[in-house]
């Protein structure tokens, strides 16, 4: 039977990293059962792995032309591997498939994750006496597990990530083979020329997305995310919210957009479509002394395709909150809830050297990549970074808090772009006029009282929320909690997100104090505007 995806882009690493691919040029069946074992553990969730026996590796590709399997040596492989799959414990059976390429036939042995890890193997599969071994992923090798691996790898028994686990709550009429061979298609797979004469259990088998005895069949999660109509009928809040502020955060006029839903490959490029119809511009700016031009954005849709397929393939499917999109003049945010692995720090994401130790939804992550919707493991933040870099953008800001509980994308509007972003009214420019020159006579009051340079980011962070820091000071004249400040003076809710935003600013150049200073996070808790911040609000009355 076919592979379930691009045969070709497997062996150029385009769907599947390089570090979950291996290459044999023969038949090893002690070094393969290894990696069996390996990946059947999936020790980072990544989604265990392939095994491509029949290729030599040179220079970590494959060689071209293939070597090759006989089919007669294929068929002997495929008969020893049912008894050494009754040697793995538990029992684990890998799936088998054989591909042409280059005229030669090859053998390709797909280990997903196991539901029933931890998994252990003999060392020698093909030795009388059998020694027991954890086998892990480390980079591009099978290793043997550690004593302080293993008991993590215990830890991690029935552990199977959200979208890999079976949905009692749904059944098979629930998957539409319509999106299934739709997606066949956009892959490439040979699996798609086949699905008109197969019955629809076996090729929802094949793609592993199904589970359960024969006469009770149960879709798994990552079934119902990728091709169902409806997902939100099973995962509440699985949706997309997007909110435009055309004069900024705080203020009453805002336009918000219907509801984006649908299978999270649609939900990712109708997010995409609605951003590029109505949010995004390109200039293109003569250079002095050059031929050529420059051609520049305000966001780069390269940036806003990773950021949000990110969001959508790292949230958390069981917490009741959608993604929710804020755009105003200056920046756009992406909020996902379901933050980070709490093995990446604040300051790996500032850097953007990210190497998470967990991948929350695994399964989903490889559609997505099939797809071209999101690159290889790791490389989200990165690629995001270096594209704004390209554009001559701002730095993006990333957030996350404490408890990992959300996560926070902002990316901020290229500067040529921002003198436009003011709003003319029906009342015409005179209005628009006012308010850029009121928001520079606030520019100028920070610049003056705190002594900040005058630079690019203080001008964008006044222009952009600068009335609500204001209004914060207002109201802390005297001694009062976040949760009234937030609520009362500001109208937002209690977010830790929206106290960085409008708190951290303010705490950092001194206008803005805690009364509790030795322990941050206590319930008693309160903040007052100081001196200097008291001086601020004279400048800017005069």
């Amino acid at each position: 039977m076919p592979l379930h995806v691009n045969i070709e882009d497997l062996l150029h690493h385009r769907s599947v990293e390089s570090d979950r691919i291996e290459f044999k040029e023969g038949w090893n069946p002690d070094a393969i059962y290894r990696s069996v074992c390996a990946f059947a553990n999936d020790f980072d969730n990544a989604g265990g792995g392939y095994i491509i026996v029949g290729i030599v590796e040179q220079d970590g590709v494959a060689k071209r032309p293939v070597k090759g399997l006989a089919s007669a040596e294929i068929a002997e492989i495929q008969k020893k591997m049912i008894g050494f799959n009754n040697l793995i414990r538990p029992i684990y059976n890998p799936k088998v498939f054989i591909e042409e390429v280059d005229g030669q036939q090859i053998l390709i042995i797909w280990v997903p994750g196991g539901s029933s890890r931890p998994y252990e193997v003999p060392e020698q599969v093909t030795a009388n006496q059998k020694r027991y071994a954890y086998y892990v992923r480390r980079y591009a090798s099978s290793v043997r597990a550690d004593q302080e691996t293993q008991q993590e790898l215990i830890s991690l028994a029935n552990q199977v990530p959200f979208d890999d686990r079976a949905n009692t709550q749904a059944s098979l009429d629930d998957i539409s083979m319509v999106l299934v061979e739709d997606h066949l298609r956009k892959v490439g797979s040979r699996l798609h020329n086949l699905t008109g004469m197969m019955d629809k259990v076996d090729v929802l088998e094949q793609m592993l997305l199904i589970e359960g005895p024969p006469e009770h069949r149960f879709p798994r999660n990552v079934a119902l995310m990728m091709f169902n109509e409806q997902p939100d009928r099973f995962f509440p809040a699985t949706w997309v919210d997007v909110v435009s502020f055309p004069k900024g955060e705080g203020y009453p006029e805002f336009t918000e957009f219907p509801r984006i839903t649908g299978p999270v490959p649609s939900m990712i490029r109708r997010t995409l479509d609605l951003l590029k119809t109505n949010f995004l511009q390109e200039k293109v700016i003569k250079q002095q002394g050059r031929a050529e031009s420059v051609r520049i954005s305000n966001y780069p849709y390269a940036a806003l395709e990773e950021a949000i397929a990110n969001a959508l393939y790292h949230r958390d499917y069981q917490v009741r909150e959608q993604v929710e999109i804020r755009i105003t003049p200056t920046s756009i945010v992406i909020l996902n809830y379901g933050g980070p692995d709490r093995s990446i720090r604040q300051e790996d994401l500032d850097t953007g050297k990210i190497r998470p130790r967990r991948y929350r939804n695994r399964r989903l992550g490889d559609f997505l990549k099939e797809l071209d919707l999101t690159e290889g493991r790791a490389t989200g933040i990165p690629t995001i970074k270096r594209t704004l870099d390209a554009n001559g953008s701002p730095e993006p800001s990333f957030r996350t808090d404490d408890s990992r509980s959300f996560f926070e994308v902002e990316i901020f509007c290229h500067q040529a772009f921002l003198g436009a972003s003011l709003v003319v009214n029906d009342q015409g420019s005179d209005q628009a006029n006012d308010q850029a020159k009121h928001k520079h006579k606030i520019v100028e009051a920070f610049r003056y009282v705190t002594g900040a340079d005058a630079n690019s980011d203080l001008e964008s962070m006044v222009n952009e929320i600068g009335e609500e820091l204001m209004k914060v000071l207002e109201f802390a004249t005297k001694p009062v909690k976040r949760k009234e400040i937030l609520e009362q003076g500001l109208g937002l809710a209690n977010h830790t997100d929206n106290a960085r935003r409008y708190f951290d600013p303010l705490l950092e150049l001194g206008l803005l104090d805690r009364t509790i200073k030795d322990k941050l996070s206590s319930p008693q808790q309160q903040y007052y505007t100081t001196e200097k911040g008291k001086a601020l609000m004279e400048y800017t009355s005069r």
